[in-house]
């Protein structure tokens, strides 16, 4: 499609002429809302970007993700169809060892493509059936979207089940499965053709219970991004209440069909309302502890498609706000056996404040994720935190979480939490932070999200508003050979905006 905007004069891709007034609002007064989005929908498949867009027809990128929903039934970033299959696999794999993943470039062997918005690199799938199946082992699915995880069951020799509960989705993953494997390179692995139909992830319905070997789950994280535009029973047209409400009957059914000791892992990420995250992922992972499971591992997907530079860096600065760039896979185990979990490892406490930058930020970090080189890790970490939250006048309290090989039930740990963080508060006031600095640790044989604790105990604390969840990661690791366990390697900052 043609430039809408020529010397000046905005041309009509309805009519083709010229018009002095921008082009949407000729299109809705001259030919109707019906042309108009028509007009968008053909500038979509004619491959023009969704920034050219946006600029062009005066929409936002929301809008836009309507229109296309509401003409297709579900949210796509492309009109087209299956791409040409030019590899079976990823070259160079291997399994991921640590509690990081960050895949730069999302993957596209077989019929692996980004066009439904939202959808998970297929390494993620890829990653969980080799680590806890094996061939002929039975992987749900019960938000499958485009198929990311169907199509890997099969390129891996594992039986799957696949639902969703768009028609769409289902439509789309049956079109991404239709591809024969070459048996010479598959010649001793079993194909399972996957079994894909519409269902709701919260009645799994035909799925017997104890019979599922893992789960790969990608719910929609709330109403972050809408798949439908009318599907009852759709979980991203919910607001976060809402949304948690329905997860614990996703949580339930999970537990349900897993078999004992086997794993169910979700990929959930955070929000933000008036420039402060909103934990989803924590709350999720509570959803799932309530269920009855019991947290493994707990990995950071880092994103690659965050913008740093430009516009987004000047906003960040300007506004004191960072760009979310990490979701949360946890891995959740049904117990083998009906072991009580409510005791964990006793956090102790450092309380510092941090007056001004021992070294200026190097780079000014816009992001939820900093990775700096581990000899220089504190100092990027303190300059980075004292040039965002503190400054001439201004204190910043800094309290460091580290776990002791003691046991706490959650109550009194909470309270232990919280009666730091009135210690910190007595030194600040009204626009000043507390950091809290903490770990994911293992204890008794599970993951302790001591994130997530302190989340969870900080929340009544008045006048602590929860602004950022920062990962910070050493740059300069060595690479670790496949082991049972992940190597935990990051750490968070929790920032608290200090209120009246």
């Amino acid at each position: 499609m043609a430039n809408l905007l020529l010397q000046g004069k905005y041309v009509c891709p309805v009519c083709g002429l010229e018009q002095d007034k921008p082009v949407s609002i000729h299109i809705r007064q001259q030919h109707g809302e019906q042309a108009f989005v028509q007009a968008v929908l053909d500038a979509k498949r004619a491959g023009m970007s969704d920034a050219q867009i946006g600029e062009q027809f005066g929409i936002t990128l929301k809008q836009l993700e309507r229109i296309i929903t509401m003409a297709v039934g579900v949210n796509v970033s492309t009109l087209s169809h299956p791409k040409r299959i030019k590899s079976w696999e990823p070259i160079d794999f291997r399994l991921e060892s640590t509690t990081v993943w960050s895949f730069k470039q999302r993957g596209s062997w077989a019929t692996h493509d980004g066009r439904y918005r939202g959808n998970w690199s297929p390494y993620i799938p890829r990653n969980l059936i080799l680590r806890y199946t094996g061939p002929g082992d039975l992987v749900l699915d019960p938000f499958v979207g485009g198929g990311t995880t169907a199509v890997e069951a099969k390129l891996l020799g594992r039986r799957c089940i696949a639902r969703d509960i768009n028609p769409v989705c289902v439509e789309m993953t049956l079109e991404n499965l239709c591809f024969s494997l070459p048996r010479s390179l598959f010649a001793e692995s079993p194909i399972y053709e996957p079994e894909v139909s519409v269902g709701d992830a919260r009645c799994l319905e035909g799925i017997a219970d104890n019979s599922v070997d893992l789960i790969c789950a990608h719910p929609p994280y709330a109403g972050i991004i809408p798949y439908t535009s009318s599907i009852e029973g759709d979980l991203s047209q919910l607001s976060v209440p809402e949304f948690l409400r329905e997860m614990r009957q996703v949580a339930s059914e999970c537990y349900r069909v897993l078999k004992p000791g086997s794993k169910c892992a979700v990929l959930i990420g955070d929000t933000r309302q008036r420039k402060h995250v909103v934990p989803i992922g924590f709350k999720t992972i509570e959803v799932f502890l309530e269920a009855g499971f019991r947290l493994k591992e707990l990995v950071i997907k880092r994103q690659h498609n965050c913008k740093t530079t430009g516009f987004w860096y000047k906003r960040s600065v300007e506004h004191n706000f960072l760009l979310l760039a990490h979701e949360y896979l946890p891995i959740f185990e049904k117990p083998a056996t009906d072991v009580p979990c409510g005791e964990f490892c006793l956090p102790s406490f450092g309380i510092e404040t941090l007056y001004s930058a021992k070294v200026e930020a190097s780079t000014l970090e816009t992001t939820t994720v900093w990775i700096f080189p581990q000899e220089k890790l504190k100092q990027q970490v303190d300059a980075n935190l004292y040039q965002r939250y503190a400054g001439e006048g201004h204190n910043l309290v800094l309290i460091h979480l580290t776990e002791q090989n003691t046991r706490q039930d959650t109550q009194d740990c909470h309270a232990s939490i919280q009666a730091s963080a009135q210690q910190a508060l007595s030194m600040l006031q009204q626009g000043e932070f507390v950091i809290v600095e903490t770990r994911d640790v293992r204890f008794g044989g599970q993951v302790v999200p001591l994130a997530k604790v302190v989340v969870d105990a900080l929340q009544p604390v008045s006048r602590l508003w929860l602004k950022e969840i920062i990962v910070v990661v050493p740059s300069n690791l060595p690479v670790w050979s496949t082991t049972e366990k992940l190597h935990i390697i990051h750490r968070y900052l929790l920032v608290y905006e200090v209120t009246a």
